[in-house]
């Protein structure tokens, strides 16, 4: 896996490309140097024949047959490269190192190419030549050729030897550039992991510098720096926000406790403690504001992740059912609850979790009308485990799932009951700080939320009060 990753790398990319332009270049450089370097030997090998057939042409006419025939001998036995063969008109050998009049093949310049024995070594070899054959009186018939047998060889050495020269300069390329995306995507991995740390809300995290001096050591320095920048200000601002809500939230307890005293003061039918009465509610709606507020903080800055330990999830959902399902028996709504006995384990915040689930089932208890069912289960997938909370009410259009965990946001439909707008919110911080995900589906009618949990480990014996128990009431 890690290696197609490697390929889609565009440091891969970068050297496939190069790679090809080299190659491609490379090729027609060495083909235009071949090209010219044969047609310049070609031409060379021609203007010796041709030189030769006028020298000997010219010593035939100064000196006749006798004198070309002395010639010819005495050239003959140079050795070298040189063929020469006088022939009768019937093509019998008179003089030459030729054994025999070849068979010849006619070029368009005028030259002919053929073939030949010659003995090296005791062992016979057959060769390429080219050459030029000049008629003479009497129709004798004179040969002037070249052996080119080492050119021939040069040539099928070049057309064997570069295809298999490219073949390994691709494939030393490809490992090359394997190994610089490799190098390449562990630098990007390295700030990955770091950015998604700090995305769960752990901002100590820094990326890793190697002190090479690079460009990834300047990223990695000022993204360090950025970081050091952004850790500053929102240290400053959760310090100005929790001393805002502690502040706020000490002085709402003692007006709510003052309230509650002049209510008990006050006359039962007197019109100012129902007056009382309704400054409590309202007081306790803002209290309720700020501790959802200050969760949210905690789980979303992520100081509590020291304290996570292993927690059993079956235990969580029996004890918040056990507090929940008399609130929905009291409205008049089914409440099922379905935990897998095995007692499935999660690393988190054990209240964060269940303030989480407490939420789920508080909205589903808030929404779903009388004669309804909400049913809560603990389900688990190849290792990993989900809190889930089904009701058969009015459910969330699929257009608004995106927005309704923003804070305070509240549907237009929901306007007329109590609520902050505050609860998916804690939920999808709480998920985010235990690398969980937030799921909101149709439960075809009303709502199906899932808090998806990462896989994890399932313990022998279920840690709770609650093993393998499904609870209906109505």
């Amino acid at each position: 896996m890690r290696t197609f990753k490697v390929l889609r790398t565009q440091a891969f990319r970068f050297v496939a490309i190069y790679l090809a332009l080299f190659a491609v270049s490379t090729t027609a450089l060495i083909a235009f140097v071949y090209w010219n370097t044969a047609l310049a030997l070609d031409r060379e090998t021609d203007e010796t024949i041709r030189a030769e057939v006028t020298g000997l042409v010219e010593q035939y006419q100064r000196l006749g047959m006798p004198g070309l025939t002395d010639v010819v001998i005495r050239r003959s036995v140079r050795g070298g490269q040189g063929l020469y063969l006088l022939a009768s008109p019937d093509r019998r050998v008179i003089v030459g190192n030729l054994d025999s009049w070849p068979q010849v093949a006619q070029t368009v310049e005028g030259f002919v190419e053929f073939t030949f024995e010659r003995n090296i070594g005791g062992v016979p070899d057959l060769r390429n030549a080219r050459g030029q054959i000049f008629v003479l009186a009497q129709g004798f018939l004179l040969l002037v050729a070249r052996d080119v047998q080492e050119r021939r060889e040069l040539t099928e050495l070049f057309s064997t030897t570069l295809p298999w020269s490219l073949a390994m300069m691709i494939v030393m390329g490809l490992a090359g550039g394997v190994l610089i995306s490799r190098n390449f995507l562990a630098r990007l991995d390295a700030i990955t992991r770091t950015s998604r740390q700090i995305m769960a809300g752990d901002f100590s995290q820094r990326v890793p510098v190697r002190g090479s001096g690079d460009e990834f050591d300047d990223l990695s320095g000022h993204l360090n720096r950025m970081l050091d920048r952004i850790e500053l200000l929102l240290h400053g601002i959760r310090e100005v926000s929790d001393n805002v809500a502690h502040d706020l939230r000490s002085p709402l307890n003692r007006l709510r406790n003052r309230l509650e005293l002049a209510a008990t003061r006050a006359a039962p039918n007197l019109e100012i403690r129902r007056d009382i009465e309704a400054a409590v509610q309202e007081t306790d709606r803002l209290i309720g504001t700020f501790n959802a507020l200050l969760l949210i903080a905690q789980a979303e800055s992520g100081s509590v992740r020291e304290s996570m330990s292993d927690i059993d999830l079956a235990e969580i959902v029996g004890d918040v059912c056990d507090l929940y399902g008399p609130a929905a028996e009291e409205k008049g709504i089914g409440f099922s609850v379905h935990a897998d006995g095995r007692g499935v384990s999660t690393h988190g915040v054990r209240n964060l979790i269940s303030q989480a689930l407490a939420n789920l089932i508080d909205n589903a208890i808030k929404y779903t009308p009388k004669g309804g069912h909400i049913s809560v289960s603990l389900e688990e997938t190849e290792g990993a485990p989900a809190l889930v909370v089904a009701d058969d009410g009015p459910g969330i259009p699929a257009e608004d799932r995106g927005r309704v965990t923003e804070r305070f946001v509240r549907l237009e439909s929901s306007r007329h009951l109590p609520g902050t707008g505050l609860g998916l919110s804690l939920v999808s911080a709480v998920a985010q700080l235990h690398g969980a995900e937030l799921i909101l589906k149709d439960n075809a009618p009303g709502l199906r939320a899932i808090l998806q949990f990462q896989r994890t480990h399932a313990v022998s014996e279920p840690a709770g009060k609650v093993a393998n128990r499904a609870k209906a009431t109505h």
